[in-house]
């Protein structure tokens, strides 16, 4: 599967028996192509590097979507056309309850759109400001519906190497859906490149040394500090410094606000700079702190 250039011409076909059973399942009658009219577009949903998105219904099932637009010309310009292809291909096979759905795509002459599930309640970390920092029920809910989440992406060779808050939506029902998969890979083996964000960053990516899945509960350690404190453990005026840190493993609690030593118990277990170390994302899910707080359902209700 590919995305579009003029001269590749692959598209979804246009079938939104989709969003319940997969392509091969439609009638031969059915394989049309997907087309803008085929949807009604509404109010813009936020804007990206590369385009904007927007909600959108198909008119046939009324099945509401955003409908992400990506502009070809920008995508040539910042050499992304394999990358996006990577996460077309990725997350159109992933298939889980706290994961973005890819429902398909298409394209013209300057754009190439995306159909994704829309996600009702919006950007978590807009949330994350709101709030300046989550309850531990909260947080302890969020991070062991990712933990499954990631579990299932390993679980099929996927490694998402990008999860912040920036990447995380919240659905209808505030369940947490991990949005964003243009740094994953599908991979059998380890990997050397620099990716991922910053603050976000493991040592042995800092490093440029082989990496493997547990970068990603590298991660979710961080994630789980940034949702506890509001801010991510490692942060710097300088970058240089953020890198120090994150080498040494330079791993502080601040005394405000005031958070559980079982909390700080699971952090200190996932923030390990031996790799092979880290606490697995199975027993992420058996730790005391997940098991005393986090809601079963998944959702936190608030």
């Amino acid at each position: 599967m590919g995305i579009a250039t003029e001269n590749q011409p692959q598209q979804q076909h246009k079938n939104f028996q989709l969003l319940q059973a997969s392509p091969e399942a439609s009638s031969e009658a059915d394989k049309k192509r997907w087309m803008l009219n085929d949807f009604d577009i509404g109010k813009p949903l936020g804007r990206g590097k590369f385009g904007h998105v927007y909600l959108a219904r198909e008119k046939r099932s009324n099945h509401v979507v955003a409908l992400k637009v990506l502009f070809k010309s920008q995508l040539k310009q910042s050499q992304v056309e394999h990358q996006l292809r990577r996460e077309v291909e990725i997350q159109s096979h992933l298939r889980h309850p706290n994961i973005l759905r890819l429902y398909g795509y298409f394209y013209d002459q300057k754009r190439v759109y995306l159909i994704l599930e829309y996600a009702a309640k919006g950007e978590l970390y807009k949330e994350l400001q709101k709030c300046k920092y989550f309850s531990e029920r909260r947080a302890a809910t969020y991070v062991a519906s990712l933990a499954r989440a990631l579990i299932y992406c390993h679980g099929k060779h996927v490694i998402h190497r990008d999860i912040k808050p920036e990447n995380l939506l919240v659905g209808a029902q505030g369940e947490l859906k991990i949005a964003d998969f243009g740094w994953s890979v599908h991979t059998f083996n380890r990997r050397r490149t620099m990716c991922g964000t910053l603050d976000y960053l493991p040592p042995e990516m800092v490093e440029s040394v082989e990496h493997d899945a547990s970068v990603d509960i590298w991660s979710l350690g961080i994630l789980c500090f940034e949702f506890l404190y509001g801010m991510p453990p490692f942060e710097a005026k300088e970058h240089s410094d953020t890198y120090r840190r994150i080498v040494q493993v330079d791993l502080k609690f601040p005394a405000k606000p005031i958070v559980s030593s079982a909390a700080k118990d699971l952090i200190s277990q996932m923030l390990v700079k031996d790799s092979s170390q880290r606490l697995p994302l199975k027993k992420v899910l058996e730790h005391p702190w997940i098991v005393q707080n986090a809601d079963p359902s998944g959702v936190y209700k608030g």
